[in-house]
């Protein structure tokens, strides 16, 4: 571990078993489930659902939760594809006839909620315990309250104020206005919708703990929950049907790979941009950051110039491969990350998206398309503060890395039931000839990625955050500063971070600022001037902002066994372990 780097927090160690999230309550909640003897799949999901009701303006039950597991018994790494696809009644042209070519807040924007299939499956193949047992510490904090943080409050007063669903109003504007910090927050809908769950389960446990939670799944997917919410949305002016509830399943999926100077790292497939952590990390893999120093100039630029080179190959190939031929055998190739680095100019940044490469000449025996497509034109848009993660690893070896996601502010509470139907409609373009267009029964590209880096076939770190198109760039910097420079999780989350915004971005409508850079305020103001000197557009960002995000993670010290966690304070991240 590294020495004379400050933190802010303890590095939090335990020899048995580890979790950090993005919130204390579902931190506690993973913590209680593994104390009871659960797994990793069964604290994650406690976790996971947990988030879903602590914070509502980043998270929900029916919006999306990509998840990567590890079995430690059966030596498998596989991810649970936790995103929905476009109703079948959706359309580019319904689009561009009734919503003058953009795709509003609100219910247009709904695809088949995700989350809840997530955590089901994923208790149902992986887990140990009944759905009663995970799902009742969120239930707890559901119907009997809990003050909400500051943080929470002001996404209320910033996203929620204002809104014009009476469903939304009801919960979080009680009294007419927004809830103030240390106002208790109740959800008895949503407590209710927990209920009904449960005693679907009840009523199967004879059958065993499978059908049981498959019954669970039904209900919520085919049975009278479904009909709530596609009866809510279509008489909002959705398109969510019946028929759109049954076809959804969420998909069990090998993982994209790649590998760091002897480091294995998963991450899920190109439907979300996951691999764009990959083939930045094999970009820099023979660069020696090392010597370069830690938050130098150099060491900034180079990470900013590959981060740019696959953040152009994200926006060309990227997009559900139920639809689009991806070339991700060749982007996550060693070759063309060399061909990629060579990219790199030392002395200038790239002024815009850098040109795409062409990985399918590292892919053999494969012909596609060489990614040409129109250069993006410029585009203002805000950054979008989003989602949140969750990290387990237990006492038999088991992980568990989740990002879920889909807020309350950006379309309505289903009336009774307490949760939004997923708003992911948001990462699709309207232009046919993107790869991420919007179809019926696609599914959008999804910013949220877990990741999950192992050794010698044995889980090393699971790690991930928030923050939109900021996650992956947060991702790097923290493995780089744990592999590279030899910082415990607790310094890797916390040294200052940098972002590049030189892409069109993954929400409508797809900001673009081309050169431009953020930077936390604790880099230092030398090498602000010279990454300007370079050509980077710096805008210096507070010291410590949520803007780049939550980071997570959790470290394994393969020939001990000690678990070292750490947790954001960015956020309300928290770390527990013993």
């Amino acid at each position: 571990m590294a020495t004379g780097i400050r933190s802010y927090r303890p590095l939090i160690t335990g020899a048995t078993h580890m979790v950090s999230t993005g919130h204390y309550l579902a931190t506690a909640s993973a913590y209680r489930i593994l104390e009871q003897g659960g797994n990793a799949i069964d604290a994650g999901v406690a976790a996971g659902i947990t988030l879903n009701v602590v914070l509502p303006q980043f998270t929900s039950f029916g919006g999306v939760a990509p998840i990567i597991i590890h079995d430690a018994g059966s030596r498998e790494t596989i991810t649970v594809s936790g995103l929905g696809r476009w109703p079948q009644a959706a359309s580019i042209d319904y689009f561009n006839q009734n919503t003058g070519g953009e795709i509003p807040a609100g219910i247009l924007r709904t695809v088949t909620p995700a989350a809840a299939d997530a955590w089901l499956t994923s208790i149902k193949t992986y887990g140990t315990m009944t759905f009663q047992q995970v799902v009742t510490p969120a239930l707890e904090l559901a119907e009997g309250g809990f003050p909400i943080p500051a943080t929470l409050q002001r996404a209320l007063e910033r996203d929620i104020n204002g809104l014009p669903w009476q469903s939304t109003q009801k919960i979080f504007q009680p009294h007419g206005r927004p809830l103030q910090a240390g106002d208790i927050l109740v959800q008895r809908d949503l407590a209710r919708t927990f209920k009904r769950l449960i005693q679907v389960e009840a009523d199967n446990a004879a059958k065993g703990q499978e059908e049981a939670i498959q019954a669970v799944r039904d209900f919520f997917y085919h049975g009278e929950i479904a009909q709530e919410m596609v009866d809510f949305c279509q008489a909002q002016g959705g398109f969510l049907s019946m028929d759109d509830m049954a076809r959804f399943h969420v998909g069990l999926e090998p993982p994209a790979v790649g590998s760091y100077k002897g480091i294995d790292l998963y991450t899920c497939g190109p439907w979300c941009q996951g691999p764009v952590n990959i083939e930045t990390l094999q970009i820099l893999e023979w660069c020696d950051l090392k010597a370069m120093g830690h938050n130098s100039a150099d060491y900034i630029h180079t990470v900013l110039e590959a981060l740019k080179l696959a953040f152009a190959d994200r926006h060309v190939y990227y997009g559900d491969p139920d639809f689009v031929n991806v070339p991700l055998e060749g982007i996550l190739s060693k070759e063309y990350a060399a061909k990629r680095r060579a990219a790199i100019d030392m002395n200038a940044a790239c002024p815009e998206m850098p040109e795409p490469g062409d990985p399918w000449a590292c892919q053999p025996g494969v012909n596609g398309s060489s990614g040409k497509m129109a250069r993006p034109e410029p585009l203002a848009g805000r950054v979008e503060a989003d989602t949140c993660y969750i990290a387990v690893v237990d006492r038999w070896g088991n992980a568990f890395s989740a990002t879920p996601s889909d807020g309350v502010g950006s379309t309505p509470v289903v009336e009774g039931l307490g949760m939004v139907i997923s708003p992911r409609g948001s990462q699709s373009w309207l232009d046919p000839d993107h790869p991420c267009s919007l179809q019926p029964g696609k599914r959008p590209r999804l910013t949220p990625n877990p990741a999950l880096a192992m050794k010698d076939g044995k889980v090393y770190m699971p790690f991930g955050t928030p923050g939109g198109d900021v996650q992956c760039q947060s991702m790097v910097q923290t493995f780089l500063n744990v592999l590279e420079f030899g910082m415990d999780p607790q310094q890797a989350v916390e040294a200052p971070r940098v972002s590049t915004w030189s892409y069109p971005g993954s929400f409508v409508p797809h900001a673009y600022i081309p050169g431009s850079v953020g930077v936390e305020g604790r880099i230092e103001p030398l090498v602000v001037k010279e990454l300007e000197r370079r050509g980077h557009q710096v805008e210096v960002w507070d010291d410590w902002t949520s803007r780049m995000g939550c980071m997570c993670a959790i470290q394994v010290d393969q020939k001990t066994g000690a678990l070292f966690g750490g947790a954001d304070p960015r956020r309300d991240g928290y770390a527990m372990g013993r």
